[in-house]
């Protein structure tokens, strides 16, 4: 079923990453903090990659990649981040996908994947997303898999250099499909 899969990303994902994220730097810049120069480097992915390891091997984070099935090309990302456990058991979700790829139901469909692990293998009970109001296309990526609005947070996070409101939504597992 569907055209990608997930998968953590490995150093040997590096080279991938960076040819994507030069390839997507202006594309993605109204939506991202402002990230330093040396992250659009070899070094810089490679140092990315080995805290998505070590966040994934501390159960802080889990990190992946979006594939094509029948390539194996990399062409987006998707991370399940903030993991706190306890009583909250909860994670917030973040995610893009190369301008190339977009208007095809591929973000809606690695979400809804991502969704799954952090529901069926992490056993999270919330997820988070936090989108600017602007962000049309994301929005109805979290419609699209059942999260809930829960509200607006203002001044939320410091995007392209100023702090952005984003609007709240989650799901937890008594409503995923």
């Amino acid at each position: 079923m569907g055209e990608i899969y997930l998968r953590a990303l490995l150093l040997d994902d590096v080279e991938s990453l960076l040819d994507l994220r030069l390839r997507n730097r202006s594309f993605l810049r109204p939506f991202e903090p402002i990230q330093s120069d040396k992250h659009f480097t070899l070094d810089g992915q490679v140092e990315a990659v080995q805290q998505l390891v070590e966040n994934w091997n501390q159960g802080a984070g889990y990190g992946f990649g979006i594939f094509f099935k029948d390539t194996n090309q990399l062409i987006g990302r998707v991370n399940l981040s903030n993991v706190v456990r306890g009583a909250w058991q909860s994670c917030t979700i973040g995610y893009f996908i190369d301008k190339s790829s977009t208007s095809r139901g591929l973000m809606t469909e690695a979400v809804r994947l991502a969704c799954k692990f952090a529901f069926e293998e992490a056993d999270l009970h919330r997820v988070q997303a936090a989108i600017m109001p602007q962000n049309i296309a994301s929005l109805r990526v979290i419609e699209k898999n059942g999260f809930h609005y829960e509200g607006l947070a203002k001044y939320y996070l410091k995007i392209n250099g100023r702090w952005e409101d984003h609007l709240i939504f989650s799901i937890t597992k008594e409503y995923w499909k």
